[in-house]
């Protein structure tokens, strides 16, 4: 059993001069009427013993007359002949007293509350508890260990105020001075070197203001010498988690033992150097670091090498450094006309980050109507201010580790004179994007008023996200247009004088009528040779409104539609499959709510082309490309050989092609000439190529099939010209370059399908024909042998005209 110990004679506290200190006034020397209110002293945290008296100071500066109150956990303190205030705001609690016998506890968090006609602070928060000592609930433990070895022995035990721990040995206080006996403050005895007269019986003594308590003892026996055989290096005890408030001590613990014994040092994990102010090394390898920061959070390793060895042994710890909240900013008073924005800003810092709330005359002010909190709370901004606003702002920051407050006083100024807030202000909505904002003069002081300023947000905004609209002082309605529709706005207006505002009016609200939705953009991407797909952004608002997307469909040589297709609002794809893929579709989407369908936005699509490049570029056989890449570095050394004969075969290609060309170019002007003839015996090849006969144009295609003369005109509209009826008179030139002029644009109108097989008509273009072969039946002279822009014999070919004329 722990053995309880009467409490030694206390130190005489100096209560009375403390006393005789707060009872005198506060100065009021150099604070005139325009010093603001604010704290110089504040309550600070505190333990108390049951049956004596505690002091809380409170001294405060500002404008007289200044009113003191206290407020245990958030309530006011009524006075009493139990607790009492001085004369300079500081509280007396005359006999520190718990909860017994029905009469309350004077435990509780504390606070100063000075009020004058400027406004109201409070203090930072006060805890005050009592004092108290638990058992011990680790005691000593006995321990044998050889001469020259390490014995360690330890004791824990909570209170209020800390303990101070000491020891014993067989009752009589352990020798400080002995460099072979360190004591740590959390309770612990190292003793290095052991020696036989160290044996003996071992107490914790754990004492504070509250009480002295006694642990259990431990006996230490210490046996002959040790054998003297190589131990390898091991550590006992390493350093512990510790979680500290600046300006504490911390001890990091290390105990190694071996034979040798080994060298014990540290290092922090990060790599950061310890540092030598405020460290020292506490025995043989314990690490105290005195009046510590934040700086000082980390992990410190402990490592015991075996001298002259690469042989070691780690343990680690870490330590986290709490700091109270402090502030880096304070907010500043400020002085502002009605109606305008006011701001405060307060920057603070902690370990960890504090969490900093505002109070307006010791109120807490939250977020809401004109006032706006950002920033992690650390701006606060209050707009349209009025003579309700004028108050004493306060900022407090409040940590794990402590908390901290700042105050300002706002000053609203208001000019005499001034008109007094429009009044009957209403607003109604005239269409989906306008409302209609109607109001009376006000009452009083209407001569000087200059104009009216209508403000304008949307319900949901917060006030700093309104805009203002001026109105000439002779209206008394304003319509308010570019709003959006099925929206909720507010508004509110102030009348305006040459020497300021008037007080903002009621405000109103009003929401917009609802509409149609608009056209969605809508792209179009196609999947394969019979899929589509419908690319859209989506519409959230839809579906808050009833609504959502209508998908149609159809070939464009059908009249009737496939769908509606209801779609969410959102979704923003749909995939169309299993179409026709020789067709042309109409895709129509349009988006619709509870006021109706809106305007659809339609897209006209072939598959015919990506069905037939499907058929040229069949899907890729994946275990053919990894068969390929296994012999990449081949295949690039073979590429590189290829590349580059085929630049020299290109080279030389062009060299002697461009001097055949300059001797073809004559030949070719001596002795061919333009055709003569009618038109019907020289350019079958042209009409083929247009889709047709004279009396058959517009209705075959390129594959002969039919093909619908609508379609033709919304896929290819330059080719109208092409598709027109054959009883339409086609002028035609009759000088010879006009012709070829003629020709050419009649080529260009056509669509790119009728072109292909180049290379074979440049070969044509170089050999001269004579006799039959000028006069090829169409299906030798047709599409496949000519080029765009190119007549059907070379002398009338517009390319190559320029480039003999140079000759």
């Amino acid at each position: 059993m722990a053995a309880a110990r009467a409490a030694p004679p206390r130190r005489p506290r100096l209560l009375l001069p403390l006393l005789v200190t707060l009872l005198l006034p506060a100065p009021s020397d150099g604070f005139g009427p325009s010093a603001e209110l604010a704290f110089a002293v504040e309550p600070s945290d505190d333990v108390a013993v049951p049956g004596q008296p505690v002091v809380l100071g409170c001294r405060v500066e500002g404008t007289p007359p200044v009113r003191i109150t206290w407020r245990k956990n958030g309530v006011e303190l009524p006075e009493s002949t139990h607790s009492s205030m001085l004369a300079n705001g500081s509280l007396l609690i005359s006999r520190f007293q718990l909860d017994q016998g029905g009469s309350p506890s004077d435990e509780g968090d504390y606070e100063c509350v000075a009020q004058n006609r400027f406004g109201l602070v409070v203090s930072r928060r006060a805890r005050i508890q009592a004092a108290t000592m638990s058992d011990f609930h680790v005691h000593p433990q006995a321990a044998v260990g050889e001469e020259g070895g390490v014995a360690r022995f330890q004791c824990q035990i909570h209170g209020l105020p800390k303990p101070l721990i000491t020891w014993e040995k067989n009752r009589v206080p352990i020798d400080t001075d002995n460099e072979r006996y360190t004591l740590l403050p959390k309770g612990v005895l190292q003793i290095t070197g052991l020696r036989a007269e160290d044996s003996g019986i071992f107490h914790c003594v754990a004492s504070n203001i509250a009480s002295v308590r006694v642990s259990h003892g431990a006996r230490l026996t210490v046996s002959g010498a040790g054998s003297g055989a190589y131990k390898e290096p091991a550590i006992l005890v390493g350093p512990e988690n510790l979680t500290l408030t600046v300006h504490q001590t911390a001890v990091l613990e290390c105990v190694a033992t071996g034979n040798p014994r080994p060298i014990v040092s540290w290092s922090r994990l990060d790599g950061r150097p310890i540092g030598v102010e405020g460290i020292q090394v506490l025995g043989t390898g314990n690490l105290i670091i005195s009046d510590v920061t934040v700086q000082h959070s980390g992990v410190y390793v402990c490592a015991a090498n075996r001298p002259g060895t690469r042989v070691r042994r780690t343990a680690q710890g870490r330590l986290v450094v709490q700091a109270p909240a402090e502030f880096v900013q304070h907010p500043q008073s400020i002085s502002r006309p009605a109606g305008t924005t006011a701001m405060f800003t307060c920057q603070a810092q902690g370990e960890p980050p504090p969490h900093v709330m505002w109070l307006k005359n010791g109120q807490v002010l939250g977020p809401g109507g004109h006032v706006r909190l950002r920033n992690n709370n650390s701006t606060l901004t209050i707009s349209g201010i009025g003579p309700e606003d004028e108050a004493i702002y306060q900022c407090v920051a409040e940590n794990s580790a402590g908390s901290s407050q700042a105050s300002a006083r706002l000053t609203v100024l208001w000019a005499e004179g001034l008109p007094g807030p429009p009044l009957n202000v209403q607003a109604v909505s005239v269409s989906p994007t306008e409302v209609q904002v109607s109001w009376d003069e006000p009452l009083v002081n209407t001569k000087e008023i200059i104009g009216y300023v209508l403000h304008i947000r949307k319900a949901a905004d917060p006030p700093e996200l309104e805009y203002q609209e001026a109105v000439s002082k002779s209206t008394f309605q304003h319509l308010v247009s570019d709003l959006e529709p099925s929206t909720a706005y507010s508004f509110y207006i102030k009348a305006y004088t040459p020497r300021g505002a008037s007080s903002a009016s009621a405000p109103t609200l009003a929401s917009t009528l609802g509409e149609a939705p608009a056209p969605p953009p809508l792209s179009v991407r196609v999947l394969g040779g019979s899929s589509l797909q419908l690319l859209w952004e989506p519409w959230p608002r839809l579906a808050q409104h009833d609504g959502g997307f209508k998908l149609f469909y159809r070939p464009a040589s059908k009249t009737a539609f496939t769908g509606p297709i209801l779609l969410p609002g959102t979704v923003s794809s749909y995939n169309l499959s299993q179409l026709d893929p020789t067709a042309v579709y109409e895709v129509k989407l349009l988006a619709y709510n509870q006021h109706g369908d809106g305007n659809a936005t339609i897209r006209f699509v072939s598959l015919r082309g990506a069905s037939e490049r499907t058929a040229l570029s069949p899907p890729c056989d994946c275990r053919k490309e990894e068969a390929t890449d296994q012999t990449s570095a081949t295949g690039i050394v073979i590429g590189i050989h290829i590349g580059v004969t085929c630049i020299i075969f290109c080279v030389l290609f062009l060299l002697f092609g461009q001097r055949g060309r300059v001797l073809l170019c004559k030949d070719v002007e001596n002795q061919l000439s333009p055709p003569q003839g009618p038109r019907s015996q020289r350019d079958p090849g042209i009409l083929t190529l247009n889709g047709a006969g004279r009396g058959e144009r517009g209705q075959l295609g390129r594959d002969g099939k039919r093909v619908d003369a609508k379609e033709l005109e919304q896929l290819f509209p330059s080719a109208g010209a092409a598709g027109q009826p054959a009883s339409r008179p086609n002028p035609r030139p009759t000088d010879p370059g006009a012709h070829a002029l003629w020709e050419e644009t009649r080529l260009s109108m056509l669509p790119l399908q009728g072109f292909g097989r180049r290379e074979e008509m440049a070969l044509e273009a170089k050999a001269p024909r004579t006799g039959p072969a000028a006069a090829l039946p169409p299906q030798e002279v047709g599409p496949g042998l000519l080029s765009e822009g190119q007549a059907p014999w070379p002398s009338a070919t517009p390319a190559a005209q320029p480039a003999c004329s140079g000759q």
